[in-house]
């Protein structure tokens, strides 16, 4: 799947988020932390900061993180201070699928009205494949007829029974159900 600038540039600032929350915690707490002995000096370096360079350090962080596994940062934090950053961090993610998929489908219209074909719910997605890999209990089939759906009738509601699916088969992964 194509990342567009506007959506890297999200995710660099949930990253972001990361960082500056884990230098909030406690020098003993970030000692702990899952991540390389580099990072940890830079977050307490950071603690220790004010203004403009505190946000500077922080950055420098967040560029080094952004090309690392961050799973286990998310979690360490989440049994530190709560699952509101991991929550958001999924929220966007679906949000993101749910977006591309319907992008995918629009354009795929649009290619099918213009070699005049006739487009079914069975059309040919990538991202669907994508997303049923990422969400093992996604059914393609679902996705494809709810973006069908929602092209053809443009009725928002079909978009937000996307991101609803979506987010039901997050919930089950979660929980192991």
């Amino acid at each position: 799947m194509h990342i567009s600038r506007s959506e890297q540039k999200r995710r660099i600032k949930e990253i972001e988020t990361l960082v500056v929350e884990l230098a909030k915690l406690s020098s003993q707490v970030i000692e702990k932390c899952p991540c390389s002995q580099e990072v940890k000096e830079l977050l307490n370096e950071a603690s220790e900061l004010k203004g403009g360079a505190k946000k500077r350090q922080l950055k420098y962080i967040t560029k080094l993180l952004k090309e690392q596994p961050l799973e286990q940062l998310y979690k360490y934090l989440a049994d530190r201070k709560g699952n509101e950053l991991v929550k958001n961090k999924q929220f966007h993610e679906i949000e993101y699928w749910r977006d591309s998929l319907l992008n995918e489908a629009l354009e795929a219209k649009k290619q099918c009205v213009a070699e005049f074909m006739e487009w079914t719910e069975q059309w040919d997605s990538s991202v669907a494949e994508s997303i049923a890999k990422e969400l093992p209990g996604a059914e393609k089939n679902t996705l494809l007829r709810l973006a069908y759906l929602f092209v053809q009738t443009r009725n928002p509601r079909h978009s937000r029974e996307i991101f609803r699916y979506l987010m039901a088969i997050r919930e089950q992964q979660r929980f192991g159900k």
